[in-house]
C-alpha cells in the first residue's frame, strides 16, 4: 500500500505541485540526537531546492 507524503515546501524539486512530495525515499532527522519530542526537532534531509 503506497501512502501520500505531504509537503509545503514549494521550492523543492520532489514536490510534485500542491503539497505531494514524489521522492522515492525521505530521510528525516532529529535535531536532538536520535530521538525527538516534538516536530520542531525535526527536519527534512530529502529536500532539494528547486532552481528558479
Amino acid at each position: 500500500m503506497a501512502l501520500d507524503v505531504l509537503c509545503e515546501v514549494k521550492n523543492c524539486v520532489h514536490n510534485e505541485g500542491g503539497e505531494k512530495c514524489g521522492a522515492t525515499s525521505i530521510y528525516i532527522i532529529s535535531e536532538s540526537g536520535k530521538t525527538a519530542s516534538s516536530q520542531q526537532e525535526t527536519d527534512c534531509k530529502t529536500f532539494e531546492a528547486r532552481e528558479a
